[in-house]
């Protein structure tokens, strides 16, 4: 069933809009933030000015906490759901953000315990099986019952026995089992049970051997799910001693949830979130309307009461009143949209009604003057209320209307109801022109062009252009000159006036508009010129202040060495002060080049460039060739010549004693170190050597073994014995 505020949006054609919003959400929610707006606000602009992803999707949480209440187990995808959020919170808390959402991360302490769990699970959510051996082995013999059941299969309808038996060579699948198609007489070369018959009338068979390897995978795959269960039991305990916790991040991360979606909703179509201000103003400064195509931006200032807006028929009223009411929607709820945001300024206010449909309804026997009674009734009883009616009279006489809503609108004025109307008839609009707190807004036609401009003027009463409307969609000159003979030359005089006000207002209007650019310029230009004059002038200030602090110390430092007898305290008081001297700016040193041939030092090696590329090159080091990085090099001079006298009394085990650890690196990373590693070990005389990278997605893995394949002083390498490491290790021989 539509709520009040789904019928509001549909009424003012924000439907599409608040749609794409809400797929920004990482939950299904209401829009409206509870608690403080202007807080929120705070933190929402805080939040905007850093760069973070967004949160994947993440389903609810009331189902998982209702289980742990009960002291229910829950499943692994529930536990992942969670795992999900704690590690985006983990990450954003990584990512040290300062002020006051690096300070609200900061409160966001997160038990060990989730660490514990989470390492159970991969990044898609899987259990990670290498973590428990028993279930690794489980899986893997339900592999291999699988490789001899589809072996067992082919065996079968590739056997000469049968051949004369099969219709076909294909594994049909029925009710999720593996069967053969046979002729009749099979039971005499094969034994099975038969699942279904197809429309030839030959069988489906699937044979007992298939049977028995189906029996042994659900056994074994029972087995499993036993310790899987055992495993998620013991993981529902740990949760359920910290469901506080669970209760309070699932409130925090709805919190910035409301946040990012804002966020990156805005980002995305280059909007504006706007807060409501505690006035009852809306000041729209370049507002366009998110159901138009090429919208022409709104700018208004309602600081007033009622705002009338009268004028040519399709000049774009009715989609003025929307816009005001959206903007101010929006705003209460923070929702992003188009606008200039440093200009504009939107109230806040408690109710909006949207008064805009014709209310006829036959179903219920009640015309359209009846229903708009009904609607306007229903006003009186609320306060501080922002309202639009569209079309006011609709429905009954003009002139009696005019009355009847000049005394209605008194009323609603008196409680504090701020009204925006739009209407054809000029009656109702000069009996309420009189009221200092009624603003007059005329839509604009071009005479030239005989068609709408969808802008506006304030302060005029607008012209209807009936006449101009009706020859514009085909209406002959001849009814609408009689047209005009009936309606009078007094009312026709009435309408050029009201023109020609509209066409000096509008001039006016032209002319204002390049004073206030030219304005807007000339302090846009002061105010960079400010600017840059106080920059410097701080900029200067803060320098002489330094150096007037470091000659200072300077020269109490020199007084003191003046005081001393000895002469070796002068010397060192002497030696202090001229530290303390400002310096000369160190320029830059100009980067280093190496050639080939050209002798360098690698740590504490020296040796010879054999070949070069772009940041790393090949060095020669006592006979033993090395790759590094340019960064590590320096320039050397020459050893001299000198007869070798080396004497080897080092003795190297052959079996792994030097180890390297990757875990948790990136591949660029891990190559790098792992090159440094096989370098340094060959200067050291180690043989054999263990790399230890872990099993996880196989990205870090895979990227070990490449690099080790491409290394020239790799003899070979293979997966560590079970004890050392297994899949998660390489021994490499050197």
């Amino acid at each position: 069933m539509k709520t009040t505020f789904d019928i509001l949006i549909e009424n003012l054609d924000l439907t599409t809009h608040i749609d794409s919003f809400d797929s920004f959400f990482s939950r299904k929610k209401p829009l409206f933030i509870e608690g403080d707006q202007e807080l929120h606000f705070k933190y929402i602009s805080a939040l905007d000015k850093l760069a973070f992803k967004a949160p994947v999707k993440i389903e609810p949480f009331n189902t998982m906490q209702n289980h742990l209440k009960k002291h229910g187990v829950l499943r692994f995808e529930q536990i992942f759901e969670l795992l999900k959020l704690i590690r985006y919170f983990r990450r954003l808390k990584n990512s040290d953000f300062e002020g006051i959402i690096g300070v609200w991360l900061k409160k966001i302490v997160i038990p060990e315990a989730f660490d514990e769990i989470d390492k159970y699970f991969n990044e898609q959510g899987l259990f990670n099986e290498s973590m428990d051996e028993n279930i690794y082995g489980l899986t893997q013999r339900i592999t291999t019952l699988k490789q001899e059941l589809n072996d067992s299969m082919k065996r079968l309808i590739y056997s000469k026995k049968l051949s004369s038996y099969l219709v076909d060579t294909q594994i049909h699948y029925i009710n999720n089992e593996e069967a053969l198609l046979v002729r009749g007489g099979f039971n005499h070369v094969l034994k099975g049970s038969m699942i279904g018959r197809s429309s030839g009338g030959f069988f489906y068979i699937v044979p007992d051997t298939i049977l028995k390897f189906k029996e042994q995978i659900r056994n074994v795959n029972q087995l499993r799910e036993a310790e899987f269960y055992e495993y998620a039991k013991r993981f529902s305990q740990t949760l359920k001693e910290h469901l506080p916790f669970i209760k309070f991040i699932d409130r925090e991360f709805d919190r910035f949830d409301h946040y990012q979606a804002r966020i990156h909703f805005a980002r995305s179509r280059d909007f504006s979130i706007v807060k409501s201000v505690k006035e009852s103003v809306v000041v729209l400064e370049g507002f366009e309307h998110p159901a138009l195509q090429k919208p022409k931006p709104v700018s208004v200032d309602f600081s007033k009461n009622v705002l009338m807006i009268t004028g040519v028929n399709a000049g774009g009223k009715t989609m003025l009143l929307k816009s005001i009411l959206s903007a101010a929607v929006m705003a209460k709820y923070l929702i992003p949209m188009k606008i200039d945001r440093y200009k504009s300024r939107i109230g806040s206010f408690k109710r909006f009604e949207a008064v805009i449909d014709d209310p006829q309804n036959v179903k219920n026997d009640i015309s359209t003057f009846a229903g708009r009674m009904k609607q306007f009734a229903k006003l009186f009883s609320q306060h501080d209320a922002l309202i639009g009616v569209d079309e006011i009279e609709l429905g009954t006489d003009s002139d009696e209307a005019a009355a009847l809503f000049k005394v209605i609108l008194d009323d609603l004025i008196a409680r504090k109801q701020k009204i925006i109307v739009t209407t054809h008839h000029k009656r109702l609009a000069a009996l309420m022109a009189d009221r200092d707190d009624v603003e007059l807004m005329a839509a604009v036609y071009d005479e030239e062009s005989r068609t709408p401009t969808y802008e506006f003027l304030q302060g005029i009463i607008g012209k209807s252009y009936a006449f101009e409307t009706a020859l514009r969609y085909g209406i002959s000159n001849t009814v609408i000159n009689r047209a005009k003979e009936v309606y009078g030359d007094n009312a026709e005089r009435l309408n050029q006036l009201i023109e020609r006000g509209s066409e000096l207002e509008r001039a006016l209007k032209h002319k204002n508009s390049e004073l206030d650019e030219r304005l807007q310029s000339v302090k846009k230009e002061q105010l960079l010129l400010k600017e840059a004059k106080e920059r410097l002038y701080q900029e200067l200030k803060e320098h002489q202040a330094k150096l007037d602090n470091e000659y200072e110390k300077a020269i109490k430092t020199a007084k003191e060495a003046a005081k001393e007898s000895d002469s070796a305290n002068i010397h060192r008081k002497m030696n202090e002060a001229n530290k303390n001297l400002p310096k000369k700016p160190i320029e830059p040193k100009e980067p280093r080049s190496f050639k080939i041939g050209e002798n360098v030092k690698y740590r504490k090696q020296r040796g010879v460039i054999i070949s070069l590329k772009a940041k790393e090159a090949m060095i020669e080091v006592e006979g033993m060739r090395m790759r590094v990085k340019l960064k590590d090099l320096k320039h050397t001079q020459p050893l001299a010549k000198v007869k070798p006298k080396v004497h080897v009394s080092t003795q190297v085990q052959k079996r792994s004693g030097l180890k390297l650890d990757l875990h948790g690196q990136r591949a660029e990373e891990a190559e790098e170190n792992l090159d440094i590693f096989i370098s340094d070990a060959l200067m050291q005389g180690w043989d054999e050597v263990i790399v230890y990278h872990g099993i996880g997605t196989g990205k870090l893995s895979y990227a070990v073994k490449e690099f080790l394949k491409r290394h020239p002083s790799v003899k070979s390498f293979s997966d560590a014995p079970q004890h050392m490491g297994g899949f998660g290790a390489k021994v490499i021989k050197l």
